[in-house]
């Protein structure tokens, strides 16, 4: 796994090898029953995690040019990020930004947000939009405070009777600063 970028001693590692897949999913689903179980129940979660955070799923990901990357202090692995380039809009889509439980609320996130930025600069993007559950509160706020502007709900059906009942959010590149201080 070779380090892309290291921010204030937090490497993202590009994950491509398969123990790298691996161990991203088993993370996956250890963050997401943790975080989401209370928000959208264990039925759901369970389905998500398998639909969209498996090493199949993963896999298919990467295929369809989605980058992911594993993010670690002190080599340990504390979350994990993924976005891919839509070109028709110009816009980096941050797919996926996760941290296991212990090292929210530290800054981290906020450190992620930078390195997104970074890549999304580097593919020459306008914007970067994302989409976080409406009940998600504090990460809500978290996005806000961080410059990203609420656009629209969305409701998408997953299938087995789920759906993702969310908030579009989008950072434009051209009017935000693009350095924070942590």
């Amino acid at each position: 796994m070779d380090i892309i970028l290291e921010i204030d001693k937090i490497q993202f590692n590009l994950v491509s090898l398969p123990d790298d897949i691996s161990n991203l999913a088993q993370m996956a689903k250890e963050i997401w029953e943790e975080h989401y179980t209370p928000i959208i129940g264990k039925d759901q979660v369970n389905y998500m995690v398998e639909k969209f955070q498996s090493v199949s799923a993963i896999i298919q990901q990467i295929k369809d040019d989605y980058s992911y990357f594993i993010i670690s202090r002190n080599n340990q692995r504390i979350g994990y990020l993924c976005f891919i380039k839509k070109n028709k809009i110009n816009t980096l889509f941050l797919s996926k930004i996760y941290l296991k439980k212990p090292f929210r609320r530290m800054g981290y996130g906020r450190q992620m947000i930078q390195f997104v930025i970074q890549q999304a600069s580097k593919l020459k993007c306008q914007s970067i939009t994302l989409t976080v559950n409406k009940y998600n509160k504090n990460t809500l706020l978290a996005y806000q405070k961080l410059g990203f502007i609420q656009k629209r709900e969305l409701v998408i059906d997953i299938g087995k009777g789920f759906v993702m009942d969310d908030f579009e959010m989008s950072y434009d590149l051209n009017s935000n600063s693009t350095t924070f201080s942590t």
